[in-house]
């Protein structure tokens, strides 16, 4: 993500420079008032669409994110949720929430990986899954209430699934690849018009420095955030931690 943001500024600040450089051969007759206007015009019609673009982008990012982050916090919620009907059902249950126990600190390690370089993993342990359900559905209630409990449990692990089937899809990147082409290619074809129009002075290149610095933030946020479980700005790991600690006790 830095090193693309990082290259998206370089050609910025490159287009900005050749323009300026164009400048110094364009005869004076092109860059008279009247063709000025014209040129900031062009400039202003193809900037208010890369806005719309870019605000499209980050809204979708922000999005992704967000969905991502509320299914986490629903999965440890289902999770502790079921570990007390597990508690609530009785001793024979031990073994069961043990099991549980190991298949979430499973889940933590894939998913939030120590090293900050290593990608998450957001297929699950299959082995610990099925074992986990097998004693589940071994259970044999001897009442009513205990029959109820493992009828719940049962569907907190269905929907448990689903959510960790709904994060495994989600993981795939939701930006379009033509559309954040196509803004690239506005924001160089901008960078490069104003370069050209611009008086050649030290305060118009510090402005398009900053300018392009901006606009590679903006493209750094929107990468960070299409993918939640990677790079420097993730989902953070804490509600599923703290629910291990509370299985652990």
């Amino acid at each position: 993500m830095i090193l693309i943001s990082g290259i998206l500024f370089v050609v910025l600040v490159g287009a900005a420079l050749f323009g300026r450089r164009v400048h110094r051969y364009l005869p004076e007759a092109h860059l008279s008032a009247d063709s000025r206007d014209s040129v900031k015009l062009a400039m202003g019609l193809v900037a208010t669409m890369t806005a719309l673009v870019l605000g499209l982008l980050v809204s979708s990012a922000k999005g992704t994110s967000d969905n991502v982050r509320g299914e986490v916090m629903q999965m440890a919620a289902k999770i502790a949720f079921l570990d007390r009907v597990l508690a609530l059902y009785g001793p024979e249950t031990a073994a069961a929430r043990g099991e549980l126990r190991d298949a979430v600190a499973d889940a933590v390690r894939r998913m939030w990986p120590s090293e900050r370089r290593a990608s998450a993993q957001l297929v699950a342990n299959e082995q610990l899954g099925d074992a986990f359900y097998v004693t589940i559905q071994r259970l044999s209630p001897r009442d009513d209430a205990q029959r109820a409990l493992k009828t719940q449990a049962a569907t907190l692990m269905v929907q448990l699934g689903e959510l960790r089937s709904l994060l495994r899809a989600q993981a795939m990147p939701s930006i379009s690849r033509p559309l954040l082409i196509a803004l690239v290619s506005w924001l160089i074809v901008i960078f490069f018009g104003f370069s050209v129009v611009a008086p050649p002075n030290a305060t118009t290149t510090l402005a398009f420095v900053a300018a392009a610095f901006s606009v590679a933030c903006a493209v750094f946020l929107i990468l960070e955030l299409d993918h939640p479980f990677a790079g420097l700005i993730r989902i953070p790991s804490e509600p599923m931690i703290n629910v291990l600690n509370q299985l652990a006790k």
